[in-house]
């Protein structure tokens, strides 16, 4: 099938596929693989094990990027900030999974972003030597992890007008110069996991979402269709638990101690022209920045927090004023300007699953979870199930590898090593050959290869070339192509994962009438 007309390979997810493969997943057959949680690590867990040759099944309660996965700072740190607390092992896996996602596997998703950390009199010559230290111990990292000069430039000093070039918005009064440095940048994490689910979906996984683990076993699940209230049983002969925030809740012992990390959006006029990220040192903090982040939609992101969250997980976690206000204060620290909450035009907080460690008998003893490890674990309970807790989305793969070596260890499942650190994703291709592609940049930048399709979409329908929010560059045809290829279901799915829209309340809702129309119709030509 034509590249330009429609994905090759069974990468297509749609609602008539969904409902012809949960059919098949419940009825009666043993699959080698069942995942639970389409995140990162879920969707990566899938098309590890589909990549080995297992019959797998994966199932979300929700969508694909539902949980954690889609508020993240869109960034695939390098593993700087776990070399200042002696973390080695932990910043040597970010650094080399940064260049697998970069070079081999997703180059279409993930790029160079430059960063400026503005040498104001908040930060003195000490603090300011011990970042530039830090700097170069990170494109040691780079080195170590074998990734080309090409991909990562070097960091290097900036006397005061350089910075200001690349920051115009700081104050310029008692600023002394810059350290400009670089890492891996996401063009969106939610469209990474759905490139991860395609791809998985291409080597044959069902991937379901809208399909809640009722109750989990080493031996399978009983679930329900969200959509339709039935419920059936998946047999497994291996079972993994990937549900994030909500995997204690799947199985009994396990405590994940969740974590807040919180971000802010801004329209980028609101701070103007900006080459460059900002690293804004966090006010008695060693090893602490506030992110400022300009987005390729016109939108910027400041983050983050790093707070413990007390009582139930929620679905979609609130944003608390505290969290606003100190953001607030530690970007109004090195503004000209500073920027005013009327100014925030949408916030989000994402929830990290750090497994808690904190003996039960010592009350009050836990540690802040800003200290807590980012190391993840692997974990399997008495009877069989392999739960996969902590880490971070750059590091994903490696998560689901060793979750899925794990489940073929524990049942002796016949399937060899994990190819995933040199499978590219759906979309993926060389730097040059993406270059070549005849398509708006800002469709290669989320689609890859297949750009030239989802504009093929607005070459025969106009209408669906145009923005569906006026200043956005979100086209009816991406929406068209996340219901007829990337699984979306809903208006949800639309606008708060396959796409950014609903990230800022006013744009959802401008939005809204226009994607009602296309999931209706959408739908209804598939039904």
């Amino acid at each position: 099938m034509s590249q330009t007309t429609a994905p090759a390979g069974g990468a297509s997810l749609s609602a008539a596929r969904r409902t012809r493969e949960l059919s098949e997943a419940t009825d009666g057959r043993v699959v080698d693989v069942l995942v639970v949680g389409l995140g990162a690590t879920g969707a990566g867990a899938a098309l590890d094990a589909a990549a080995r040759g297992l019959d797998v099944v994966a199932v979300d309660a929700h969508d694909l990027a539902f949980g954690t996965s889609r508020w993240s700072s869109k960034l695939i740190h390098g593993g700087l900030r776990y070399l200042a607390s002696a973390q080695f092992d932990v910043a040597h896996e970010s650094a080399v999974e940064r260049g697998v996602l970069m070079e081999r596997t997703a180059p279409h998703l993930v790029r160079a972003q430059p960063f400026v950390l503005p040498l104001t009199g908040l930060v003195s010559r000490g603090q300011a030597a011990l970042a530039w230290a830090g700097f170069r111990a990170g494109d040691a990292l780079r080195l170590s992890a074998r990734t080309a000069r090409a991909t990562l430039p070097a960091p290097r000093r900036l006397s005061a007008v350089e910075t200001r070039h690349l920051a115009p918005a700081l104050r310029s009064g008692g600023l002394r110069g810059g350290l400009l440095s670089w890492d891996g940048r996401l063009t969106d994490d939610a469209r990474l996991v759905t490139a991860l689910a395609r791809t998985a979906a291409a080597r044959g996984a069902r991937v379901l979402t809208r399909v809640r683990a009722l109750e989990l076993t080493g031996s399978g699940a009983r679930v329900r269709d969200e959509l339709t209230g039935e419920e059936g049983e998946i047999r497994a002969r291996a079972v993994i638990n990937a549900a994030g925030v909500w995997a204690g809740g799947l199985v009994d012992g396990l405590r994940i101690r969740p974590s807040r990390g919180t971000h802010l959006v801004l329209r980028a006029d609101r701070i103007g022209p900006l080459p460059a990220g900002l690293h804004i040192p966090v006010p008695g903090e060693t090893n602490r920045f506030v992110l400022v982040l300009p987005q390729d939609d016109g939108r910027l992101y400041v983050g983050l927090t790093d707070e413990p969250l007390d009582g139930p997980v929620p679905d979609v976690p609130e944003v608390p004023e505290t969290d606003i206000g100190f953001l607030l204060d530690v970007l109004g620290s090195v503004l000209d300007v500073p920027v005013r909450r009327d100014d925030i035009v949408g916030a989000f907080a994402g929830l990290r699953p750090l497994l808690d460690t904190t003996p039960t008998a010592q009350p009050g003893a836990a540690p802040r979870t800003a200290d807590v490890s980012r190391r993840h674990a692997v974990l399997t309970s008495p009877d069989g199930v392999v739960s996969v807790v902590g880490g971070k989305l750059t590091t994903y793969r490696r998560m689901a590898e060793d979750a899925v070596d794990a489940a073929v260890g524990a049942r002796g499942l016949a399937a060899g090593p994990s190819p995933t650190a040199a499978l590219p994703l759906v979309g993926a291709a060389a730097p040059s050959a993406l270059a070549a592609l005849r398509a708006p940049r800002h469709l290669v930048q989320r689609y890859g290869t297949e750009a030239p399709a989802v504009h093929a979409l607005a070459a025969r329908n106009p209408g669906l070339g145009e923005p569906v929010v006026p200043g956005h560059p979100v086209t009816g045809a991406e929406l068209l192509w996340a219901l007829r290829h990337e699984g979306a279901l809903d208006e949800a799915d639309l606008l708060d994962r396959r796409t950014r829209i609903g990230l800022v309340p006013q744009d959802r809702a401008e939005a809204l009438g226009v994607v009602r129309g296309l999931v209706a119709e959408a739908l209804g030509a598939s039904g």
